[in-house]
């Protein structure tokens, strides 16, 4: 499903160059979940933005459903983008101005791929039923992010990559909203990269490998 080899990327800053990735090699295969781990500052968000094709390698290449992205135009990853990835994100990025059953089917209907079905299938899943008229900010953090999920998910992307996604939650809230994405993901051929700095969530995914100073560990069982 996913296949990145080989990938460098590096920023100019007014101290000089500085490499974020130094050759990172990494594997997901189809409906298989991974964690990836790192201090802070380690180049986990900058491979979550490569991946995602929000950016571009320096050198190396990042296959994914075997488009390579280092082949496309911006406007042909956009549009990539919009039908094969999903993404969830720590601060939730809800539409502020839509109700809930709006936010869910954005991505969807943005990808040209609504499906009424599913779209009640992940409500249901997600316990949303009576907010679906509720705005974002007339939600808590744990309600918002199972919308963000059920967002990510209603288009049936290839791939789920996912920032820190219960990293503002309390505990058990985070807990609740890992049970419920592992849940729907066990009924889906959807593969998951998820960046955290918990290895309790680690612990729940099939894999781990953690990025330091722009390198990669050898993947581990979750």
């Amino acid at each position: 499903m996913l296949q990145v080899q080989g990938v460098f990327k590096r920023y100019s800053t007014p101290q000089g160059p500085l490499a974020v990735l130094q050759g990172v090699d990494l594997q997901l295969q189809r409906g298989s979940s991974l964690a990836l781990m790192g201090e802070s500052g380690s180049g986990k968000s900058t491979l979550l933005h490569l991946i995602a094709g929000l950016d571009r390698v320096d050198a190396g290449s990042i296959r994914i459903g075997g488009q390579h992205l280092e082949q496309m135009t911006e406007g042909q990853r956009a549009d990539w983008r919009r039908t094969e990835v999903g993404l969830v994100f720590q601060q939730f990025n809800l539409i502020s101005s839509l109700r809930v059953e709006d936010n869910l089917s954005f991505q969807a209907r943005l990808a040209g791929r609504f499906d009424p079905l599913w779209q009640a299938k992940l409500v249901a899943r997600l316990g949303l039923g009576e907010l679906l008229r509720r705005y974002p900010e007339q939600l808590s953090g744990g309600q918002q992010q199972r919308v963000a999920l059920g967002r990510a998910l209603a288009a049936k992307p290839g791939l789920l990559l996912a920032d820190e996604p219960t990293g503002s939650l309390d505990e058990a809230t985070s807990d609740e909203v890992l049970d419920l994405l592992l849940e729907l993901l066990a009924d889906s051929p959807t593969s998951l990269l998820m960046v955290t700095h918990s290895q309790r969530v680690a612990s729940r995914l099939q894999q781990t490998v953690v990025l330091h100073r722009g390198r990669l560990a050898d993947p581990v069982g979750g």
